[in-house]
């Protein structure tokens, strides 16, 4: 982890879980995991994590849960875009509940912070809240001495913030000094960040997919406009191949019957001639952000600017913030005909495109 970072849309990086799988093309060069396998190959957090191969290092499929981090976040008290499991996934399909559970927790617990998580495994992320439970029992959160907060029983069926509600008790017993009630409390007895009932997306995570291509959109951004989110984003980082995110095509978020027999707008909802949907039934649930950028280091594979300009050009017609991370090893030339590349480091390539650079955030 990190507190300051060179990534162009984040302030720091917080790995309380490292380690992963390759899922599609874009993991191919995957820099967290190269680094794994390298420089970082003997730490405790990364030893045994990859494996060699005559491509390099690849992840083994194995996650570890580094708990000597997890607290970090509170010890930043000045506010921070935090990056979530930078080098992993959080929703790895070899993560138990339980860690994502205490992730969340912290998380809940730094109101002060924006977490940006990014999965490529976008249909765990979505199974991970529709989750429930029995109702929750009474306990109690003893702050030592006389301060001692009872928490009665639910009355209803449990669902997946009662269980981040205990990872958040845990939590805060476990952080000792680092706690600081008068930051974390109100004077009335309630925790900052703790979801109320109705439960609501925590205001202060953005959830987002990684995505490269237009298979890999159709498959992932369904799946999170139908995840409960204050803020939803992608990352079309390396971008391998078109997007077009007007006709994103998948299950359909407000008809569980519909299959993919309408096109899913990600900015302004469906058609409204969607019969199925009744006429101009907008969907709600849509991005919020998108990051795009070409692929840097060894191996590196070429982004067509086209791509990339397309993706722009759709941001500006919805009015969703756009920004362009990098054009990685290959940019376009120029001084030459259109669609002529050359070769350099992301230093030289920089940022520029069409000679402007790019740094939309969400409001």
């Amino acid at each position: 982890m990190a507190d300051g970072t060179s990534i162009e849309w984040t302030d720091a990086t917080w790995n309380p879980i490292t380690g992963c799988s390759v899922h599609s093309a874009g993991c191919t060069n995957c820099y967290a995991m190269k680094l794994a396998g390298t420089r970082l190959r003997h730490h405790p957090s990364r030893a045994g994590l990859t494996v060699d191969s005559k491509a390099g290092p690849v992840w083994t499929g194995k996650v570890r849960f580094n708990d000597e981090w997890l607290m970090q976040p509170l010890r930043w008290t000045r506010p921070r875009r935090i990056f979530v499991v930078a080098h992993g996934d959080l929703f790895h399909e070899a993560v138990p509940d339980e860690w994502i559970d205490r992730v969340f927790a912290v998380m809940a617990l730094c109101p002060h912070h924006q977490f940006q998580v990014l999965t490529k495994r976008a249909d765990r992320m979505r199974a991970y809240f529709a989750e429930t439970w029995q109702p929750a029992p009474a306990r109690r959160l003893d702050l030592g001495g006389s301060d001692v907060i009872e928490i009665p029983a639910e009355t209803r069926p449990g669902d997946r913030w009662d269980q981040i509600n205990l990872a958040i008790d845990e939590i805060t017993l476990a952080a000792g000094e680092l706690f600081d009630r008068d930051r974390f409390w109100t004077k009335d007895g309630n925790l900052i960040g703790r979801p109320a009932w109705p439960r609501q997306p925590l205001p202060n995570v953005w959830l987002g997919v990684s995505v490269e291509d237009q298979r890999t959109a159709d498959e992932r951004i369904p799946d999170l406009l139908a995840t409960p989110a204050a803020l939803r984003w992608i990352s079309a980082e390396p971008l391998l191949g078109f997007i077009d995110l007007t006709g994103v095509q998948g299950e359909d978020v407000l008809s569980p019957e519909c299959w993919g027999d309408c096109a899913c707008d990600s900015f302004a909802g469906y058609d409204p001639g969607c019969r199925r949907h009744g006429g101009d039934g907008q969907l709600t649930r849509k991005l919020d952000w998108v990051v795009a950028g070409g692929e840097s280091g060894a191996g590196a594979r070429p982004m067509d600017p086209e791509w990339v300009r397309l993706l722009r050009d759709l941001c500006a017609e919805a009015g969703v913030p756009f920004l362009f991370k990098q054009w990685g090893v290959f940019a376009p030339l120029l001084t030459a005909p259109a669609g002529t590349m050359f070769r350099g480091t992301k230093k030289i390539t920089g940022r520029l495109l069409d000679g402007v650079e790019h740094n939309g955030f969400p409001a």
